[in-house]
């Protein structure tokens, strides 16, 4: 059997103080969730952590760090003995590597954890690059290089090329449990990647409304929530179905408080079940000024039908930002399939951009629709995505 060894960096966890151990158990824990049967072997010291495997598990540890919330970076490294000449050898061949993949040009940086080591890390960077350049692999470049391989001398000595960047953030499970008021659209989802990357634990909500949303729709939102739990480790949804509601609102409400009178009874909805499942706060995917509901009295407006805190982590983000972690986390091409919700479907032509609340609390008490959200609560279908 051929070994691998993964080095780790972890994120801001490191930041903490005296229960910075609660952070690396969880971290712990989520990672070998991942990797629960590849045989890995994990280990934590000094800011680092370190993964061991046979050579065939390789792709799923890869994977796994790739979608790993907690960690800021992570590469393949080759372990040698401690001497500059192993260390020498090291760095050759990550440059031939390299140049094998086009780079042109490399430097080293050395870290010297062991202070028994004799030399220094700057003779380590020099007598380490002294093979490179007598073979002419590459050129040094110490400001802009292709290729920067790391030399890290501790317990062990580590050597490794160019570290590919990872989800950072904080450990899912340090930061609570909310609910994400999932659609189908690019906003949600990055939203419900936000909070998970806050540390915080997620179910979803989504609701809707057939025959006038698709059973598409609902697939493609069922889709997004399992992208979801790539990062999540898992991820249960209640699909609440809202029909009544909405053509409630239709025969009884004015058109133009239609999207504001379902965004109330929906936070009515997500309040109800949040309770349920012992959740401490709902999720929006909202962006001041980003469409006619999300004006900040319309944003008041529909934060006040809940009696949970509403989080808006895009809040200050634009379409721009948004659009480019979408893609990023592996969301947009989903978000951007042509089904809607039942938001867009029953969108007024003229909305209410300044709606007051006094307005709002007398329109939806004149739907009395309680009871038919008590009910497509009571009657939702919950479905778990897992790794």
């Amino acid at each position: 059997m051929t070994d691998c060894i993964y080095l780790v960096k972890l994120g801001e966890l490191t930041l903490k103080g005296s229960n910075i151990r609660l952070f690396e158990k969880k971290l712990i824990e989520n990672i070998k969730t991942y990797l629960k049967h590849t045989g890995s072997h994990i280990t934590l010291r000094a800011g680092r952590m370190y993964i061991e495997a046979d050579e065939s598990r390789a792709e799923d540890i890869e994977y796994a760090l790739k979608y790993l919330i907690g960690i800021s970076g992570w590469a393949r490294a080759r372990i040698c003995e401690k001497n500059i000449e192993s260390l020498a050898q090291a760095v050759l061949e990550e440059a031939r590597a390299a140049k094998e993949a086009g780079a042109k040009t490399f430097k080293i940086e050395a870290r010297r954890g062991d202070k028994s080591f004799p030399l220094t890390s700057y003779e380590i960077c020099r007598e380490a690059a002294a093979p490179v350049c007598d073979a002419q692999l590459l050129d040094v470049d110490v400001h802009r290089p292709d290729l920067t391989v790391h030399v890290e001398v501790r317990e062990r000595c580590f050597v490794y090329g160019n570290p590919h960047k990872a989800c950072r953030g904080l450990p899912v499970g340090t930061g609570g449990k909310g609910l994400l008021l999932l659609s189908g659209g690019i906003d949600s989802p990055v939203a419900g990647y936000r909070m998970l990357r806050r540390g915080m634990r997620l179910e979803a909500v989504y609701f809707h409304a057939y025959p006038y949303t698709s059973d598409e729709a609902k697939k493609k939102t069922e889709d997004l929530a399992a992208v979801l739990a790539r990062y999540a480790l898992s991820m249960r949804m209640h699909i609440v179905s809202f029909t009544e509601v909405q053509m409630r609102i239709k025969q009884t409400g004015p058109e133009n408080w239609s999207t504001m009178l379902l965004r109330m009874c929906m936070m009515k909805a997500a309040s109800a079940i949040a309770r349920e499942v012992r959740a401490s706060c709902l999720i929006s995917g909202e962006s001041l000024g980003q469409v006619a509901s999300q004006t900040i009295e319309n944003l008041s407006v529909t934060e006040s039908a809940g009696n949970l805190p509403l989080l808006r982590p895009l809040i200050g983000m634009d379409k721009e930002e948004i659009t480019e972690t979408a893609i990023a986390i592996g969301t947009y091409e989903t978000s951007i399939l042509p089904y809607e919700d039942c938001c867009v479907l029953f969108a007024p032509k003229h909305p209410v951009l300044h709606g007051t609340l006094e307005e709002a609390c007398f329109l939806y008490g004149k739907l009395d629709c309680d009871s038919l959200i008590e009910k497509a609560v009571a009657e939702r279908e919950v479905k778990t995505f897992s790794l």
